[in-house]
């Protein structure tokens, strides 16, 4: 079983963030051994301090994969390299 997991940081309210929901959520569906994770910077003043100009935040094993749009292909490509070395 893979032990990949994908941590998607924003806020509500955030429409780059319902965005990146949709893609994550979308190519997820693909991976069903991937764990998603969603953390609120508004809840987290660390994450706030970190990612406030940043969100959506997209991260891969706790790795910044992507900040603001998420694209579908690369992400794709970046969840099978890690499930294969997982």
């Amino acid at each position: 079983m893979s032990s990949v997991r994908v941590t998607l940081i924003g806020k509500p309210g955030c429409h780059l963030c319902d965005d990146a929901r949709e893609v994550v959520t979308e190519v997820l569906s693909e991976f069903p051994a991937v764990q998603l994770e969603e953390r609120d910077i508004l809840q987290e003043p660390e994450l706030f301090d970190r990612y406030s100009e940043e969100i959506p935040v997209v991260m891969i094993d706790d790795r910044v994969h992507n900040i603001w749009r998420v694209d579908r292909e690369r992400l794709r490509a970046a969840l099978a390299a890690a499930e294969a070395s997982a």
